[in-house]
């Protein structure tokens, strides 16, 4: 025979252990433009290592407006460029791909 407090007590203390050394994933957004200027480039790619040391995921995204979406190249060299600089503490988890006005490009941590 087993009591059934006991057992009952067991369990929650194994399912809080488990939740314990969870760990979420966080996805962060970074927004870019494809004439983007140097300091602001050096800016956002500061915030770019900023998430990737917290251990975050990186969602990357250029945002192009009006006759730029005909030169997808451009905003495709600026995230290679991104990934890149950051290639010590990220890596490429979805290469750019672009979706509609927008091109997307997902960086995780290094383990």
């Amino acid at each position: 025979m087993l009591d059934y407090s006991k057992y009952k007590y067991e369990l929650e203390q194994k399912a809080k252990q488990a939740r314990k050394h969870q760990s979420t994933i966080v996805v962060k957004e970074i927004k870019l433009r494809p004439k983007i200027g140097i300091h602001d480039y050096e800016t956002k790619k500061g915030h770019v290592v900023r998430f990737l040391k917290k251990k975050d995921k990186v969602k990357v995204t250029i945002m192009f407006r009006g006759r730029e979406v005909v030169h997808p190249k451009k905003g495709e060299e600026l995230l290679r460029r991104l990934a890149e600089d950051v290639a010590e503490l990220g890596t490429i988890e979805s290469q750019p791909n672009l979706d509609g006005r927008n091109m997307v490009m997902v960086l995780s941590p290094v383990k």
